[in-house]
Formats: C-alpha cells, sequence, structure tokens
C-alpha cells in the first residue's frame, strides 16, 4: 500500500524523524486557517500518489494565508498524471541550503535490503540514476544485522553529503530505517531531505510503501488504507478475504492457487484472439477452499463487474477435492439466485474430478457449462463472452 506523503510524515513523527509541521486539508477555507494558524510562510501541497507534482503545479510557497488561500483553490481538482487532487497538505515552508537524497527499498534481484543515498536532491531519482549515476550510492544492507549508526554515517558519506551534516544525517538515516523495519516497509523514501542553513536535517517529503503481508501486525496502517480511490469491486473482495486484481477484459477468471490462475490468464487471452480479442477481466485465486461462500463471494464480486460478459471457473480439485468445488459453484448460484445472469465455464480437474462434474451435470443450471480441458473452456468462455 503507497502513503500520501502526510501519511508518510505521520510514520517519520512516530519514529522520531525531523519534518516539517503542517497539517491535511480537503477543502480551501481549512487550508487558509492553517495557514494563519501557523503564522509564517507555508508550502501547499497536492496530496496524490505520484511524482512530479511541483511540475505539475502540484507545490507552491505560500507567503501570507490568502496565497495560500488562492493556491489551495488552485491546486484542489488539479489533474495530475491521471491523479485528480482531492487533499491538500498545508506545511510551513523551511529555509533550505541543499537538497539530498536517501531511501531504503526492497531489493529483490538480490534478497536484500538496499539503501540509496545522493547529495543531489530535489529532482526524480531515476534522472539522476540515469544522468549521473556515480552521485547515486548503493549500499546493500544485511537484514540480520540492520542499521546503526556506523553504517547510517557510511551510507551519508558514499553518498556524497557534506562532512558538517554527516552526524546529523546519520541519525536521521538510522530513524528512516527505524521506520522501514519497523512498520514492515518495502520503501522509505526522502527527497529531499533538506539540510537548513542551521545545518539541521530535515525530511521535507516522504514517500512510504507498506507490505499489505504483514497488515496482520499492524491494525492502525487500515487507517492509511485510501478507500475512495480503490476499485470497489477490490474493496468487497478484500472484504471477503479474496485475491483479487481488476483488469481490462470481458471473460472473467476464478481459480484456486496463483500459478493457475496466472495460466488461466494467459490461456484466455490465447483463446479471445480468436473471438474478437476479448481478454480476461481479471485474477481471482480463492485458494484452497472452494466452499458455496467462497465460490459465492468471488462470483458476486466479478458479476458485479459490468465489463465482464463471461465467467471461466478453473478449479484442480487438491485438498479440496472437485465435489466439494461442485457443490460450492450449485451453492453459489442459488445463493446469488437472480444476480448471476452471465454464462459461466466450469472446467474441474483433480481429485474426484468425476464426482464433481457429476453434481453439475445433475444440477443442469441453464447457466454453467462445462468443459473438459482448460484450452477448451477458455475457447468457450471467450466465444460466450464475444456474443
Amino acid at each position: 500500500m503507497d502513503l500520501f506523503e502526510y501519511q508518510a510524515k505521520e510514520l517519520f513523527v512516530k519514529h522520531g524523524v525531523p519534518t516539517s509541521a503542517g497539517r491535511v486539508t480537503d477543502n480551501v477555507a481549512d487550508a487558509r486557517a492553517i495557514a494563519e494558524e501557523v503564522g509564517k510562510p507555508v508550502m501547499v501541497k497536492a496530496q496524490v500518489k505520484v511524482g512530479g507534482r511541483g511540475k505539475a503545479g502540484g507545490v507552491k510557497y505560500a507567503a501570507t494565508p490568502d496565497d495560500a488561500e488562492r493556491y489551495a483553490n488552485d491546486i484542489l481538482g488539479l489533474d495530475i498524471k491521471g491523479h485528480v487532487v482531492k487533499k491538500l497538505l498545508v506545511a510551513e515552508a523551511s529555509d533550505i541550503a541543499e537538497e539530498y537524497y536517501i531511501s531504503f527499498l526492497l531489493d529483490r534481484a538480490n534478497r536484500t535490503y538496499l539503501a540509496m543515498c545522493s547529495v543531489e536532491g530535489g529532482v526524480e531519482i531515476e534522472v539522476t540514476a540515469e544522468e549521473n549515476p556515480d552521485a547515486l550510492a548503493k549500499v546493500a544492507v544485511d537484514a540480520t544485522k540492520g542499521v546503526d549508526l556506523a553504517l547510517a554515517r557510511e551510507i551519508a558519506e558514499k553518498g556524497k553529503l557534506p562532512a558538517e551534516v554527516l552526524d546529523a544525517a546519520a541519525v536521521t538515516i538510522q530513524k528512516l530505517w527505524e521506520v522501514f523495519v519497523a512498520e514492515d516497509a518495502t520503501l522509505v523514501e526522502v527527497n529531499p531531505l533538506v539540510r537548513t542553513p542551521d545545518d539541521q536535517i530535515l525530511a521535507l517529503d516522504g514517500k512510504v510503501s507498506l507490505d499489505e503481508n504483514a497488515d496482520f501486525r499492524h491494525p492502525d496502517h487500515e487507517a492509511f488504507a485510501d478507500a475512495g480511490s480503490t476499485d470497489p469491486l477490490e474493496l468487497k473482495a478484500k472484504e471477503n478475504d479474496l485475491n483479487y486484481v481488476k483488469l481490462d477484459g470481458q471473460v472473467g477468471v476464478i481459480g484456486n492457487g496463483a500459478g493457475l490462475v496466472m495460466s488461466t490468464l494467459d490461456v484466455v487471452a490465447y483463446a479471445g484472439e480468436n473471438h474478437g480479442g476479448v481478454k480476461p477481466a481479471n485474477f481471482l485465486d480463492i485458494g484452497g477452499g472452494a466452499s458455496a461462500e467462497v465460490m459465492a463471494a468471488g462470483l458476486d464480486v466479478i458479476l458485479g463487474d459490468a465489463q465482464v460478459k463471461s465467467v471461466f471457473v478453473n478449479v484442480f480439485g487438491g485438498i479440496t477435492a472437485c465435489d466439494a468445488v461442485a457443490n460450492g459453484i450449485v451453492g453459489a448460484l442459488n445463493t446469488l439466485g437472480d444476480t448471476a445472469s452471465k454464462p459461466l465455464v466450469v472446467r474441474l480437474d483433480g481429485n474426484k474430478v468425476e464426482e464433481g462434474r457429476k453434481i453439475l451435470a445433475d444440477a443442469n443450471h441453464p447457466l454453467v457449462t462445462l468443459a473438459e480441458t482448460m484450452d477448451e473452456g477458455a475457447d468457450k468462455a471467450a466465444e460466450l463472452a464475444n456474443k
């Protein structure tokens, strides 16, 4: 889960990372009130989960409350790379002597953590990496040892930060590592990390991505969820503990096991080339349990997608046998009633496959078509979606 800047800064404050004071708002009048409360010049910053806000006019320096009100009016509703601004962060403006860059991230390729640091901050790090790669230090972090003050100082040194701020920067870098570990993040980035004229270090901006697999350890992270911008079908799936991702297609896909579902997406896409170019509409893994309740929840999500014209249920019976899956499908259709109005193609294989197919055949539901193989099922589902 990617956080807004103001949410990232809340975590910074929680872990003692020095940052600028401010508050978030969704209206112009409140932006003015915050500026009046601060009593100093402020920055009015669009809260969107995308870079390049400044270039798009989403970050403004406001010397007075009148300026803050005017800029808030300009920025709210602004479209920045497809993200519409609905919230603003109004924060005290800071005097900046220099701008640096620091981040911690999960380096999947090398199976370790990685720290990146550069004396050239304030610009998109991709630009620095491409145009001046020597200015971006990359330091591997041993997960079993973490980042102490000595390593934090080494990271700052390799990033070529000035000697005058190495000690202060090391303290902040170590605290940012604490954010990374304690909050189960996959990314903690500060750009810019600024040096003030009196050699203080402040995290003026923040980008944090949290690992949703660790949500069970962080019930407080639920408050960070941006329900307003999340697809309602994905919200419904999450409420039912379903692994669902919406795609731009017409054939709904349900399977048990991520590998099988991924393979099904490929087969459906291939079959769709012969039927008007239809594509998979989603990824939905119901896991090992295919009870009537789970199947009904999955079908309810998929059938709620107006783009879906047909559904392909592709299940390989293992611990959960095919007869249980078949009973789940029949039960789900009975539960959904008239809500289920789109054709289903069902392919079963594996443990107790004959029993499962017999259950579906005996039920003789008008929406259900049985398929012997995955290729046959994908082709039929694509054909039905194209009608």
